[in-house]
């Protein structure tokens, strides 16, 4: 299993209140839920009128599929021109069979400890 993460931080030059931020939040969340299979919210800055942080993931077979994924969702909210990307975090993991490079199953490994 392969799971897509990723984390855009964006400006809205354009708002004036919690409610104009809310507006434009949600329109690029349900334009892309819509458009694209991806789970995907606000994560952070919600009090913060200025700054959005949206994050979004994906679970596919196939790490190809993952990033060539993310990079359209962040090309087609660029697209939208509703906020400016200032920062963006991503990260592709590989979940099952081998962990992580360490050779490790999921079975391997107790949750009470943490992971090296």
């Amino acid at each position: 299993m392969v799971i897509g993460l990723c984390e855009i931080t964006m400006h809205l030059r354009q708002v004036r209140s919690l409610k104009d931020k809310r507006s434009v939040v949600r329109a690029i969340v349900d334009r892309s839920r819509a458009r694209f299979p991806v789970s995907i919210a606000e994560t952070a800055g919600n009090d913060d009128l200025r700054r959005a942080v949206i994050g979004f993931s994906l679970v596919t077979n196939d790490r190809r599929f993952a990033e060539s994924s993310l990079d359209h969702v962040l090309e087609f909210i660029g697209g939208l021109h509703l906020a400016e990307i200032v920062a963006v975090d991503r990260e592709i993991l590989s979940w099952g069979g081998p962990v992580f490079g360490a050779g490790l199953t999921l079975a391997d490994i107790d949750p009470s400890e943490e992971t090296p």
